[in-house]
């Protein structure tokens, strides 16, 4: 075999590795993706459980605020409904909906002294709010990953592989404009 032949076959095979290194790089970053929105998932998941035991046990205090535990259903109901379905955006925009009205919630419970003082509402709302900045965490982690994923299907020479095998960009985890301003305290006492 002659050198130059030599050359070429070795410099296919290191075109061959290279490729398939990039493949398997690929398929990690798009598990990595799944796995970061199943841990969203089941932190949604578990907060979709207590909703009901709080909402429950503030109906038991609040009998004139119904409208404000009827939002909060509600709103649990669109965060399960795009959750199931797998639409990101659409989880991103429920949350907005259900994080206003669990704000709302809170404060509206400060007018009930009964409520704030019941053992079962403290743990509910420490649990929740617990759940609450674990899904906070992992919504981060979720686009980095994301982030991570998008773009190295648009790098070169990464594009093409991911455009042959039709890896996908992923859409981030956004909440409503909502969410990143301030809170008017004063409006949701007004409620």
């Amino acid at each position: 075999m002659s050198i130059g032949a030599f050359v070429f076959y070795g410099g296919f095979a290191a075109l061959i590795l290279y490729t398939i290194a990039m493949y398997n790089g690929l398929v990690r970053l798009k598990h990595a993706v799944s796995q970061a929105w199943s841990n969203i998932d089941v932190l949604l998941k578990q907060r979709h459980d207590e909703l009901p035991k709080l909402i429950e046990t503030c109906r038991q205090y609040m009998q004139y605020e119904k409208d404000v535990l009827e939002r909060v259903t509600r709103a649990r109901s669109g965060v399960a409904t795009a959750r199931e379905a797998g639409d990101v955006a659409g989880v991103g925009a429920a949350e907005g909906a259900l994080r206003a009205g669990l704000a709302n919630l809170y404060a509206v419970a400060e007018n009930y002294p009964e409520l704030r003082a019941n053992d079962r509402f403290q743990h509910l709302q420490s649990r929740i709010t617990q759940l609450e900045a674990q899904i906070a965490d992992r919504r981060e982690y979720y686009n980095d990953t994301v982030n991570a994923n998008n773009v190295r299907i648009e790098q070169f020479p990464d594009v093409v592989v991911a455009r042959l095998f039709a890896f996908a960009p992923r859409t981030l985890l956004r909440f409503e404009a909502g969410e990143t301003k301030d809170v008017d305290v004063k409006a949701l006492f007004s409620a």
